[in-house]
């Protein structure tokens, strides 16, 4: 559990629901995996679907997802360009489609997400929304079901290969904790997460990531009494196994770390944007 982790982290689903769909954008790379997941959420008979997480602004993609309309709504797992950057121009394809986000920088023709457990209805579908900061501070997930099938749209919570970053300072990783543990109640109901295959047991996902969150945080402590007094120290012995070209991404969890752990490095923190998992 102490490695780095770059394979799925459960099961992966055998099947979905007939009414999930899945259209990946074309941005693969190191931070995204095979590209950013857009979900197309369609009831049986239901006149309107949803759409999970738009992605960039790619205009093929966008219009891939336009043509599996009529969609009555758009939500947001959280603010991350690859997520986010497509939501406006896919509701100006879409007629002007409500977006829904936690950030109202990323909401559009509606009220942001603020109330931990809301609910949305009209499409056939029964929506709960789940508060799991952590990540990012307006991260979330949302749990849906019909009839008797229930799924857990993750967005970057729990990915569906590897572990994610805390992107620090936005992410805090106590937030993050709590988080995963709220989605370890889900036991035996589908991740369907923002990059990667989607996970037959959300649960089972959240405990391996509990686990590998607190090895981490044992190594953090190792190596600072060991001498590691900056960010960049403790990334270059906890995270020796990971590509350098990945160590930027590694310190911004490292920095949420050594907050957690409330450790003091004198330094201030670098600023986050864009794509980040580790």
């Amino acid at each position: 559990m102490s490695g780095h982790v770059t394979g799925a982290v459960a099961a992966l689903a055998d099947e979905l629901p007939r009414w999930v769909s899945l259209l990946r954008a074309p941005n693969p790379g190191p931070m995204t995996l095979d590209g950013t997941n857009t979900w197309v959420l369609r009831a049986p008979a239901a006149e309107s679907g949803i759409v999970i997480d738009p992605g960039p602004a790619d205009e093929g993609h966008l219009t891939r997802i336009a043509e599996h309309g009529p969609v009555g709504l758009i939500l947001i797992t959280h603010g991350h360009p690859d997520h986010t950057e497509g939501a406006a121009r896919l509701s100006e394809l879409l007629g002007g489609v409500h977006v829904l986000a936690v950030d109202p920088a990323h909401t559009i023709g509606g009220e942001p997400l603020t109330e931990p457990g809301e609910h949305f209805g009209g499409f056939g579908l029964h929506i709960s929304l789940l508060q799991t900061p952590g990540h990012t501070a307006d991260s979330v997930c949302f749990l849906v079901e019909h009839g008797d099938e229930r799924v857990v749209l993750t967005g970057d919570t729990i990915l569906g290969r590897g572990t994610t970053v805390v992107a620090h300072p936005d992410g805090h990783l106590g937030d993050y904790l709590s988080s995963l543990e709220l989605l370890s109640a889900y036991r035996g109901i589908p991740a369907l997460p923002g990059h990667g295959p989607a996970l037959a047991d959300c649960a089972a996902a959240a405990d391996f990531y509990l686990a590998h969150r607190r090895a981490r945080l044992d190594q953090v402590r190792a190596a600072v009494a060991a001498g590691a007094y900056t960010p960049a120290d403790v990334v270059a012995t906890v995270y020796a196994d990971v590509d350098r070209s990945l160590w930027w991404a590694a310190e911004w969890s490292v920095r949420a770390q050594l907050e957690y752990l409330g450790v003091d490095t004198g330094e201030s923190a670098p600023g986050v944007s864009g794509l980040e998992h580790m």
